[in-house]
């Protein structure tokens, strides 16, 4: 069969052979030239002798011919046309003639080519039915890949459905499921230990997820409820047996109570396992918790509060020392002794210390310590020890007790009253009992900014629990305060100035009794400012004023009247400045009061050895405002009496002026203030006096000529001022 299909293969490439030998043949026979008659040739277009050719498109090709190159050429060298158009020809013919004999040449090439040509066509076509066949493939492949895309889906589909069933029935049986570690370590290990505390956890998911499971009827619950509720029992007696032995220590003598405190909210989880399990176990906790606390602060406080007693001072202000009372008062026979000063009741001094930073927020005093120094303290100060250990309790005992406890807000405050209440009532009836009997004002009002202070800092720590007892101590404070500030303000207004012994210009000790009072009270007002202390400090300086003016009454002389005001103005003004701020109402008034009679002491002083030419100054000044000066054009004489008598006199004037001054007032610096005022203002009437006589009136005067020059006068005037 093999040889049958070469024998084939070789008369079909012997076929093709002759076929093409045969047509090369032919070709040649046709390509012969004929000897006997040339073609004629066949020009087309440039057939000139054609009667189709139309004439009017003769220029146009004319013209066309005659831009080309070899056409130009021609001309230039003068060729025949007819015979170079032959030339050409013959030329074409050869070319042609020579181009069939190569493709003779080359018909073997030609033929294999041919050959190649078809068996690459047979070679496409064989490859185009595999492609065809490829093609056919590919579609029942893709209809297959959609088929199983859609069983992949399918699959995926259940994976996941079945996926979600297993994690719910797995978190269901594992939730179900009691570990046997859980049970070992629950009834062995100690409370304490930290796998104790995480299977508690555990047991509490479990009850949690028992009780759901219970509200859905679920079946598979009632095999596992008889072991957790086992478990619970255990461990909630475990528990109470810890918490009631760690409350039951607080009890101890000299115990820190903080520490178990502290070791009770490492285990809180223990409480909140109570509360959710078993209330009544956790009601039993919490009630013995507030009664041991509760006596705890009671005991402690109370033992405090005595002990910081016995080192308070011996000497206390009592309902005679008022600042109107006078310091000769005889109390009777069986009286106890008065204060050594009852100016120290008055007196801030280091006592406006305890309301310092530092201080306020210090450590509390310690009693047996202080005894055994024999240290003494005042009140306000035990008052600010106790104060600020029961904020530091306070504070700790509420935190605790929220996050014990697990309460906030009402709940929180309530179970807060319960543990510190009975310390909070002791507190308010020792301060009851206290604030009856005190006549110490600066101690209550330091007693009511200590409190203001605290009840800041409570604030800031975001503690409530003490904002009420804070409001009911200010209640017991403000007003004994301001009863004890009244029967101050009564005492002055009750005062006979006759009963209080030899009267002297210097600063009346009840004016630095107020002076001092006054400053303590408004240097410590200044931070939480109070418009009730205002109002009655204010009425406190009017009846001081009032007293001032009635003590000045008493002296014959208007003179020694103004010393004795301006030297008491004065001490208070320095006193209060040092303290109080410039821009207080105090410091204001007393600054004009002070300056007003300064000012008229001024003229008093002035009067006497110059009275006679202020008073020609007045009244001539006042003429010249009416323009009526011509009045006193005969006053020649008492105006020459005037020049001559202050040229020759005024140096000795200012001098003894000046000296009776200094020795007039205690304050130097006042003094030396009111001889600059007096000398300054002496100057201004000697100008004034100059401008009078200068006047048309008096210009014909000869004394004027006596006068003394002014800058000369401001000058010597400088060499009397004294320095200090």
């Amino acid at each position: 069969m093999a040889e049958g299909a070469v024998t084939g293969a070789a008369s079909d490439v012997n076929t093709t052979v002759n076929s093409t030998a045969n047509a090369m043949a032919y070709l040649q026979d046709e390509m012969k030239p004929d000897s006997d008659a040339m073609a004629p040739l066949n020009l087309g277009d440039l057939d000139l002798t054609t009667d189709e050719f139309i004439l009017d498109e003769v220029d146009i090709h004319i013209q066309a011919n005659l831009e080309d190159d070899l056409v130009k050429e021609a001309l230039k060298t003068g060729v025949d046309l007819r015979q170079y158009s032959k030339q050409v020809e013959a030329e074409l013919q050869r070319i042609e003639q020579a181009s069939i004999k190569d493709y003779i040449k080359e018909s073997q090439n030609i033929a294999s080519l041919h050959n190649q040509i078809t068996a690459c066509d047979s070679i496409l076509e064989r490859m185009e039915g595999m492609l065809s066949g490829f093609q056919s493939d590919l579609s029942s492949i893709s209809s297959e890949i959609q088929t199983l895309q859609q069983q992949s889906v399918s699959m995926n589909m259940r994976l996941k459905n079945r996926q979600a069933v297993r994690s719910h029935l797995s978190q269901l049986v594992d939730e179900l499921v009691v570990p046997g570690a859980m049970i070992q370590i629950i009834l062995e290990s100690p409370v304490t230990e930290q796998e104790f505390l995480e299977q508690l956890h555990e047991l509490n998911n479990k009850i949690n997820f028992a009780k759901e499971l219970s509200f859905r009827e679920t079946l598979a619950c009632s095999d596992i409820q008889d072991i957790v509720d086992r478990l619970k029992i255990k461990a909630v007696t475990k528990i109470r047996e810890f918490i009631l032995q760690k409350i039951y220590s607080f009890r101890k003598p000299m115990t820190n109570y903080q520490i178990p405190q502290n070791t009770l909210l490492k285990y809180r989880f223990f409480y909140q396992f109570l509360l959710a399990n078993e209330r009544t176990v956790a009601k039993e906790i919490r009630d013995e918790y507030v009664d041991t606390m509760s006596k705890i602060y009671y005991s402690y406080f109370k033992s405090y509060s005595g002990r910081l007693l016995k080192v308070q001072y011996e000497e206390v202000a009592d309902k005679d020392d008022l600042m109107g009372v006078e310091d000769t008062a005889k109390k009777g026979f069986f009286s106890k002794p008065s204060l050594k000063s009852r100016n120290t009741i008055f007196t801030l001094g280091q006592r406006g210390a305890v309301l310092s930073p530092a201080e306020l927020e210090g450590p509390i005093l310690i009693p047996h310590t202080a005894q055994r120094g024999d240290c003494r303290y005042p009140y306000e100060t035990l008052f600010r020890s106790q104060h600020y250990a029961l904020l530091d309790n306070g504070c700790r005992e509420y935190l605790f007790l929220s996050d014990f406890f697990m309460v906030a807000g009402n709940s929180a405050l309530d179970l807060f009253n319960s543990v510190m209440g009975k310390t909070l009532s002791l507190f308010l009836k020792s301060m009851s009992t206290y604030v009856s009997d005190c006549y110490d004002s600066i101690a209550v009002f330091l007693c009511i900014h200590i409190i203001l202070r605290f009840r800041a800092i409570t604030a800031k720590r975001a503690i409530p629990a003490l904002d009420k007892y804070w409001e009911a101590v200010l209640e017991l404070l403000w007003p004994r305060f301001e009863l004890i500030l009244e029967m101050n303000i009564q005492s002055i207004r009750n005062t006979d100035p006759q009963k209080l012994g030899l009267l002297d210009t210097r600063p009346h000790y009840i004016t630095r009794r107020y002076a001092e009072f006054s400053s303590a009270i408004v240097s410590i007002n200044q931070t939480f400012t109070s418009e009730r202390t205002h109002t009655l400090l204010g009425q406190l300086q009017i009846e001081v004023e009032n007293f001032v003016l009635k003590m000045a009454a008493e002296f014959p002389s208007r003179r020694d009247q103004l010393i004795f005001l301006i030297n008491n103005y004065d001490m208070m003004l320095n006193v209060l400045m040092e303290r109080a701020a410039d821009d207080s109402k105090e410091v204001e008034g007393f600054q004009q009061l002070l300056q007003a009679r300064s000012q008229e002491f001024i003229e008093e002083i002035l009067s006497t050895p110059f009275g006679g030419m202020i008073a020609f100054v007045k009244e001539s000044e006042a003429l010249m405002e009416k323009g009526q000066l011509d009045r006193l054009k005969n006053d020649e004489a008492r105006i020459t009496q005037l020049v001559r008598g202050f040229s020759s006199t005024w140096k000795q004037s200012v001098e003894a002026l000046s000296q009776d001054v200094m020795r007039s007032f205690t304050n130097f610096k006042n003094g030396t203030g009111i001889i600059q005022g007096a000398l300054t203002q002496l100057i201004q009437y000697y100008h004034g006096f100059h401008k009078v006589l200068s006047q048309p009136t008096f210009r014909s005067l000869a004394v004027r000529s006596e006068l003394i020059n002014l800058h000369h006068l401001m000058v010597e005037v400088k060499k009397h001022k004294p320095n200090f």
